[in-house]
């Protein structure tokens, strides 16, 4: 069985790696010291019953080892899950510990007052808004500006050789062969070249594509301007119809043949328009004659 005094002996004059000598006193940084302080009441490793409290994500659990459980590392210590209630929490803590030394209960209750109390002050600091803080090395600063002057010097002088190669390439200079230049980066001529497939391709298209085919009201539009075109050309030949009788006989009766053929055709077109507006009102006609003193000849039209 184990010694806590010759425990307690070894640790404290030899060596600890838990031992924190400083200043103002000596302190243990073992996560299971009930105070955080180094003595031989408070030494979890020189003590065989022993008490603590632990926080794991915010829930206190209430620590227990026993000297019945020391051959079984596994089974060392036995945890019991405390309420969020400070009253309840302290209730489970006395009846857990009721038998145990009153030096470790009233330790073991300070130690759940200070870590409620500042579970309380993580709660307010948490629910105020600060600023926070943060420094820059000077060397990282110097280092970002380096590389953005650098960036913008190879932006820059990227830009302008792209421009001079193309201007180069639309006045022809490079020929058919400037696929044969290593000397400039052959994507700049790849990037031009895919913009010109391009257009050109929308181009064919273009004129690929069949015309529209549209369809507008207008038949009565043609049609009178057909029938002007009618009475214009038989006033013209009314015209020179009459000069050419004055000739012959012949050439006179000829022209008053056409003159019908002409005039029975534009009625029978003026007839066919009008026929539904001709029932409700009958147009006046007008009687033409014609008369030539030398052929004879005497002709009627009606209008």
């Amino acid at each position: 069985m184990q010694n806590d005094e010759v425990i307690w002996q070894v640790i404290r004059h030899k060596h600890c790696s838990f031992m924190s000598k400083i200043e103002t006193g000596i302190f243990c940084r073992n996560p299971y010291n009930v105070t955080g302080i180094c003595n031989r009441s408070s030494c979890p490793l020189a003590n065989s019953r022993y008490a603590t409290i632990r926080d794991h994500d915010g829930v206190f659990y209430l620590y227990m080892k026993t000297i019945e459980r020391a051959h079984m590392p596994n089974k060392l210590w036995e945890r019991v899950k405390l309420p969020r209630n400070y009253e309840k929490a302290l209730e489970i803590i006395d009846k857990h510990l009721m038998y145990w030394p009153k030096f470790l209960v009233h330790k073991t209750k300070q130690r759940l007052t200070k870590m409620t109390q500042m579970r309380i002050r993580m709660r307010k600091l948490a629910l105020k808004t600060r600023e926070k803080i943060m420094t820059t090395p000077r060397k990282e600063k110097k280092r970002e500006a380096r590389r953005e002057e650098k960036a913008e010097k190879a932006a820059v002088l990227d830009k302008s050789i792209e421009r001079e190669l193309l201007e180069r390439l639309k006045k022809g200079v490079y020929g058919d062969a400037y696929k044969d230049i290593y000397n400039y980066p052959f994507d700049k001529y790849q990037k031009v070249l895919e913009g010109e497939e391009m257009q050109l391709d929308t181009e064919r298209e273009e004129e690929e594509e069949e015309p529209e085919i549209e369809y507008v009201e207008g038949y009565d539009e043609l049609e009178e301007e057909d029938d002007i075109e009618d009475f214009a050309g038989f006033s013209v030949d009314n015209s020179h119809a009459d000069d050419d009788i004055v000739g012959s006989d012949e050439e006179a009766e000829a022209v008053i043949r056409n003159r019908e053929r002409k005039e029975s055709a534009f009625a029978s077109r003026r007839f066919e328009k009008d026929e539904p507006a001709a029932k409700s009102k009958k147009k006046p006609r007008v009687l033409v004659e014609v008369e030539h003193e030398d052929a004879g000849v005497r002709q009627k039209a009606v209008h």
